[in-house]
């Protein structure tokens, strides 16, 4: 019974030894590493059953990994700037999720992912420029999910959500601008671990600021601009003067030359600055013909004062640019040749159905020429509306392509800031420009040669002189300042 036993147990462990040697065989043509689990068998009485049924390899199988490319932006963009990356390797990221954003020479955009997976690879730094075609980041999608080739990237322009941006940790979701969420990372911070105070939980710079001198006692470095600074005059005491002494001219204090130890920076023109390179080269070549003009806008003041409480019980504030706008517009009607454009050897114009008027816009990423659609459909209330969505894209460096080309008529109402009188750039392929300037209370006679208070603003037309001739330049700013001079007049022609 010994001899039995003993010859079964060998049997049992010739079993075993051949098949792990063909499980081990297996695991070389895999891959990615596999786990050997225990094994676990069956012996019965009779020697006769053996059971391996858990003599088997378990695998951890990565996912496949995919670079995630820069799709064709259009209007023929050839490059990009990275503007902010909102992950870094070894996050997670969902399809839609926010990958980065990306600035062209027209338009700021937000790349979005369109896998589900981890983030491996990031090819450019901040401010590198990247090439359509060439890829943004390594993805290790999960495994089994199906990975799509047809296209690497979803784009949509970046866009202002009650003026923060949204992102999704680890399934809280948290409120935070880009800037924030920039120095959470230049800091090695989860937001998803930081408390904010501002509105709706909104996480806000001295959240992160807080949050990071509690957990290190660090402080952030300054900014590398240095200011000026004059040091404060000596300050003199009245118990340094003995009782009865002569009075003394009491001199100025010799305040010394402020000294200034910041050093020369030189950096390649980028993003918007590079473009207003081409388009401004473009237009020096352009014939401009300039003429001025000064506009009463005295009934247009006090209606403004009149319709300002309505528009804002409506959610929208009114400036006078929507009256300039609209009053363009009609203008426009009568003097189509105003709304066109020429191909680059000036042998075809091609007159514009649509008004998409534009607003030169000031911004802190340089001068951008947003424009109001369809203008001549429109309304001054709907045309509030739309400034007020672009002026706010604007200020937070969110306006999209869409919004930023398409024009055909321009108005810079380089008043707002200072001035009178400008000599504004057409913006080819346009062939006309307005430059408003600030509005004065100055004296005027009025229709019976009394002087009164009257609400002056001038302003500074440029035209092609290539199609556009010195008569059709000032019947078209007669026509204009008549509808805001008697802005009644514009309700006969509204449409």
């Amino acid at each position: 019974m010994a001899a039995v036993t003993r010859g079964s147990f060998s049997v049992f462990r010739r079993l075993l030894s051949q098949q792990y040697r063909r499980r081990c065989f297996r695991l070389q043509n895999f891959r990615s590493a596999r786990v050997l689990q225990p094994l676990a068998f069956r012996f019965d009485s009779n020697l006769q059953t053996f059971s391996n049924r858990a003599l088997h390899c378990a695998a951890v199988c990565q996912g496949p990994i995919v670079q995630f490319k820069l799709s064709d932006i259009g209007e023929g963009i050839m490059e990009v700037t990275v503007k902010e990356w909102y992950v870094k390797e070894g996050d997670k990221v969902s399809q839609f999720d926010s990958i980065c954003e990306v600035q062209s020479d027209k338009a700021s955009v937000t790349i979005t992912s369109r896998y589900d997976g981890v983030i491996r690879k990031l090819y450019y730094d901040v401010d590198a420029t990247a090439l359509v075609g060439k890829p943004l980041v390594d993805i290790e999608t999960e495994s089994g999910s199906e990975v799509i080739q047809e296209e690497d990237v979803v784009e949509t322009p970046a866009m202002a959500r009650e003026e923060h941006t949204h992102q999704e940790i680890k399934g809280h979701k948290t409120q935070a601008t880009p800037a924030v969420r920039r120095l959470a990372m230049e800091n090695n911070i989860k937001l998803s671990e930081v408390v904010g105070t501002g509105k709706d939980g909104r996480i806000l710079k001295e959240d992160i600021l807080n949050f990071l001198a509690k957990q290190t006692g660090a402080i952030l470095p300054p900014t590398p601009f240095q200011e000026i600074q004059t040091p404060p005059p000596a300050v003199t005491t009245a118990a340094a003067k003995p009782v009865g002494a002569p009075a003394t001219i009491k001199q100025l204090p010799t305040t010394p030359k402020p000294v200034f130890t910041g050093k020369d920076v030189t950096e390649p023109l980028k993003g918007f600055h590079k473009a207003m390179v081409k388009t401004m080269t473009a237009a020096l070549k352009i014939p401009h013909f300039g003429y001025c003009d000064e506009v009463d806008l005295s009934r247009l003041v006090a209606l403004r004062s009149e319709l300002k409480a309505m528009a804002e019980s409506r959610g929208v504030k009114l400036s006078y640019m929507p009256f300039f706008i609209k009053a363009a517009s009609l203008g426009l009607l009568h003097f189509p040749i105003l709304n066109a454009s020429v191909d680059e050897a000036c042998q075809n114009i091609t007159y514009k159905a649509s008004h998409n008027i534009g607003l030169a816009m000031d911004t802190s990423q340089g001068l951008l020429v947003p424009n109001v659609k369809n203008v001549q459909l429109l309304s001054v209330f709907e045309i509030a509306q739309e400034l007020n969505r672009l002026q706010t894209l604007g200020g937070a460096g969110q306006l999209g392509t869409t919004d930023l080309t398409g024009g055909t008529f321009t108005l810079s109402n380089i008043g707002s800031i200072g001035g009178t009188y400008a000599k504004p750039v057409i913006l080819p392929p346009e062939v006309a420009i307005g430059a408003l300037g600030k509005i004065q209370i100055l004296p005027r006679f009025d229709a019976t040669g009394q002087v009164v208070r009257a609400h002056i603003m001038n302003v500074s037309w440029s035209a092609d002189h290539r199609i556009i001739d010195g008569a059709t330049m000032c019947r078209f700013s007669n026509l204009w300042r008549e509808y805001l001079e008697n802005p009644a007049s514009m309700v006969l022609d509204l449409k």
